[in-house]
């Protein structure tokens, strides 16, 4: 199978995976008692997460179809990520607890702030240790706002606390956008410990010498 029809596929496995995270809000899967750690939330954010790495593991031909991809262009859709300001919004509107918004949105707020920069700065061998270390600040950003998200309710259950995360649209976020943006990140490294000195990868080679 070529690169082609791996994107393809790819691009057919993600909007299902999407449609089926909307369904499961629609239909309440994702509800529960928010003194209780969500199960269901966990288990639609890690699934995909773990299919990616095996699927990433065990097929050669997956595998060259992730490494091609454009790790610039995969860092510039993390620039999304300035939407962590509406956490800030649910916060001060009394929607959501601050131990979760506040770290959770000024964390999105960096990351999607500094992600154009990087793209365009720091794809090159020479800088790939500042790439590297950007894209693990990424994942601990995630990581971290999914964490909190869980534990909050339960430490707090008296206090506003994170339910409104289990409903559309908000749900749609640790269930379809932190895992995948997670698996960008995770694309972008294992890509950056493959670039070489002295020559440009195939990836490398799309990108402005200025890059």
């Amino acid at each position: 199978m070529n690169n082609a029809r791996y994107g393809k596929l790819t691009a057919g496995l993600i909007a299902a995976w999407f449609v089926f995270a909307v369904s499961a809000a629609s239909l309440n899967l994702f509800k529960g008692d928010p003194a209780v750690p969500p199960l269901g939330i966990g288990l639609a954010a890690l699934i995909p997460i773990a299919v990616f790495l095996l699927w990433f593991r065990a097929s050669r031909g997956f595998r060259e179809f992730v490494l091609s991809l454009n790790p610039r262009t995969l860092t510039f859709v993390q620039s999304w990520r300035l939407g962590g300001f509406t956490f800030l919004v649910l916060y001060s509107a009394g929607i959501l607890p601050g131990a979760f918004a506040l770290p959770a949105g000024w964390g999105d707020i960096a990351i999607g702030a500094t992600a154009p920069l990087v793209a365009m700065r720091l794809v090159s061998f020479s800088r790939r240790g500042g790439f590297i270390l950007w894209q693990i600040a990424g994942m601990f950003d995630l990581v971290l706002a999914v964490t909190l998200g869980a534990v909050t309710s339960m430490l707090w259950p008296h206090g506003v606390n994170t339910a409104v995360m289990a409903a559309l649209p908000l749900s749609l976020i640790p269930t379809f956008a932190v895992p995948l943006l997670l698996m960008l990140h995770i694309i972008c490294i294992v890509q950056a410990r493959h670039w070489k000195e002295g020559r440009y990868t195939r990836v490398e080679s799309q990108l402005p010498a200025s890059a």
